[in-house]
């Protein structure tokens, strides 16, 4: 309630202060595009206060001559303009004769049979016999007729007060706005370390870090917005003005004047741009290809500025979703007129910094920001709980473009499973739901099981990856590594049992989910040339193992989602597999990361597995190293392997 106040308030301050928020408004945001070139006069060895006052002057001149060019275009298509009208109306009587002619005619012919009521015969009153009272200076004789009386209305004189009223009223509105936007902008522009400190001091003295960060946020990017925008809009007018000369439409330099101007309005502002020339073209010539060759003028251009010149000079976004630009659009129109439609966007894009900067305020980051609402790990686990496997697989794609199947496998699809355990363990996944999970993942699995397991081409040199808009910092930090290249023999080459098709035992843990993780597993060893095979947790059991399959099984990887922190039924798990599969090496992953038994020793020791992984990546790295020294024939040499370091993960 005390936010819906808070909003009703603010929004309520806003329309009826808008005639000093506006100027001021206008101002900060000019402020803004005029830095960029107070910097440059500053690095010429210029005074502040005169780099500030040209700039200033040379955006007021800017604007003068822009307005003097559209004044004097404005006053000769005046003269014209009757011409222009006669031309627009042949056109437009020659449409309804050809096509609303006949339109009418039928509609008449359907009203005409539809009547069914005949007309009622008139009938006319009798001419009075008495006198009629006689009109002031009308004639009274037989044949005589009433004149009417002319009247002449004449305006009365007008005084020079009034003159002046009328001509020079509508122009002291845009010329005060712009005095006071010019005022403001140069104590802005003078002032800027001083008010930037003095926010810092109001808004965020106490972290100091975050407050900076986002002062320079909103600034970087209003300042990038503002100047690609002027320069885009700037090429797409010259763009304008230049094919309409070529086609011969009348003054086409303001037209391309207001093209730049009007291309500031999001969306509509190039509709709003090619009516007033379409309509000069119609009633320029009798011909229609004037107005055909304008529409394809606008139809080609504006396409190619959109998405061919804006990604490349700001990116393919300015941090804003579409729907949000409109929404902004229609809101800031209501609240201030005309001046809000051009002033949404950048207004909007600040909301969104203070989302993304401010806690309180994050929900404006979520409902106007272009990041994803959902992590790719929630939007994982929100798939595969509605059981929709397509979705899935389509997200892994998209992924999977920037990274490799073991990258993905980790960062995305083990964090998602951890999130379902998480909510098995609190008692809020129903049976219906863990099982629909179960078989989405398990689809999934099956479906990428042709992704071959390395980066993209341009994607293997880069240590660290940057993870895509939405994720988490945790996220953020792990990096997409490829698994390591250990080679290994052929396998008719190898000794033991890993000479076998699946030496790996992959043993699920005792979580319904475990099964989902141990299968990833499997695909991955697979896929780097040793063969595994998926066990269930029942097997393992004290009435099962003594029956598990243990033939050819030359290393075991158990995998857990989750060991509620406390392993003791990991350590009898490891003690009965032991005894059943002797001198064989044990790995358990535990994922993701977290779990103590990966960080201390002495409990990792206690518990009695050979290898600790957090990850499948290290999974697949460690089975893959046991293999190669493990698996060489004696008779051609060991093969020498490099002793890895300890990691902040545990013992290796």
């Amino acid at each position: 309630m005390l936010t819906v106040v808070v909003c009703v308030v603010t929004v309520g301050a806003l329309y009826l202060a808008r005639d000093v928020l506006i100027p001021i408004t206008l101002a900060v945001l000019l402020s803004f595009v005029l830095a960029p070139v107070v910097a440059l006069l500053r690095r010429l060895s210029l005074p502040r206060v005169a780099a500030v006052l040209m700039a200033v002057m040379l955006a007021l001149g800017t604007i003068t001559l822009i307005g003097s060019v559209i004044g004097v275009q404005i006053a000769s298509l005046a003269r014209d303009a009757p011409r222009y009208q006669r031309v627009i109306q042949e056109k437009v009587d020659n449409v309804q004769g050809t096509f609303l002619g006949r339109i009418n005619d039928l509609s008449r012919r359907f009203n005409n049979e539809a009547a069914t009521a005949p007309e009622a015969p008139s009938t006319a009153s009798p001419p009075s016999s008495g006198n009629a009272p006689a009109l002031p200076g009308a004639s009274t004789g037989a044949n005589s007729e009433t004149r009417p009386v002319p009247v002449e209305v004449r305006p009365a004189e007008s005084s020079a007060l009034d003159l002046a009223r009328t001509f020079i009223s509508p122009v002291l509105g845009p010329l005060e706005t712009t005095f006071i936007v010019l005022i403001v902008s140069i104590f802005v522009l003078l002032q800027q370390e001083d008010l930037r400190d003095r926010l810092i001091r109001l808004f965020g003295s106490n972290d100091l870090h975050r407050t900076t960060e986002a002062l320079d946020d909103a600034g970087r990017r209003l300042s990038k917005y503002f100047l690609a925008q002027l320069m885009v809009n700037s090429c797409f007018g010259v763009l304008v003005a230049v094919g309409l000369f070529l086609i011969g439409v009348p003054s086409p330099i303001v037209w391309g004047i207001l093209a730049a101007l009007f291309r500031f309005v999001p969306y509509i502002g190039a509709v709003l741009a090619a009516a007033f020339p379409l309509l000069l073209a119609a009633g320029t010539e009798p011909g229609w290809s004037m107005v055909v060759w304008t529409a394809a003028l606008f139809l080609i251009s504006e396409p190619l500025i959109g998405q061919v010149v804006e990604p490349m000079v700001y990116g393919h976004s300015t941090g804003l979703s579409p729907v949000s630009v409109i929404v902004a659009a229609i809101f800031w129109t209501w609240l201030w007129g005309p001046i809000g439609l051009i002033l949404a966007t950048p207004l909007t894009l600040c909301l969104v910094v203070l989302g993304r900067h401010v806690e309180r305020l994050e929900f404006l980051d979520v409902l106007l920001g272009d990041r994803p609402a959902l992590t790719p790990v929630q939007n994982f686990y929100q798939r595969v709980l509605a059981g929709d496997t397509d979705e899935t697989l389509a997200q892994a794609e998209t992924l999977l473009q920037d990274r490799s199947l073991t990258a993905y496998y980790d960062e995305v699809a083990l964090r998602g499973l951890r999130l379902a355990a998480t909510d098995l363990e609190r008692g809020v996944l129903r049976p219906e739901r863990l099982e629909r999970i179960r078989m989405a993942v398990s689809g999934l699995v099956n479906d990428l099981s042709d992704v071959p397991d390395q980066n993209p081409p341009e994607k293997d040199q880069k240590a660290a990856g940057a993870a895509p808009a939405g994720t988490s910092v945790s996220e953020k930090a792990v990096p997409h590594l490829p698994v390591p290249d250990v080679p290994l023999p052929p396998r008719t080459e190898r000794v033991g049992s890993w000479a076998s098709d699946n030496p790996v035992l992959c043993l699920a843990g005792r979580g319904p989910l475990d099964e989902s993780a141990s299968a990833m597993l499997a695909q991955l060893l697979t896929k780097h040339g040793l063969g595994a095979r998926v066990v269930p947790h029942e097997a393992s059991s004290r009435e099962q193992v003594g029956r598990l399959d243990t033939a050819g099984v030359a290393m075991v990887c158990i995998s857990y989602l989750d060991i509620s922190g406390n392993p003791a039924h990991l350590r009898y798990l490891l003690r009965r597999l032991k005894q059943r599969l002797p001198g064989i090496p044990m790995l358990v992953g535990l994922w993701p990361e977290g779990e103590a038994v990966l960080s201390d020793a002495t409990q990792a020791k206690a518990v009695g597995a050979d290898y600790y992984t957090a990850s499948l990546r290290d999974a697949v790295t460690r089975c893959l190293m046991v293999a190669a020294s493990g698996a060489q024939d004696p008779a051609k040499g060991a093969v020498v392997m490099q002793q890895e370091p300890a990691s902040e993960e545990g013992p290796v």
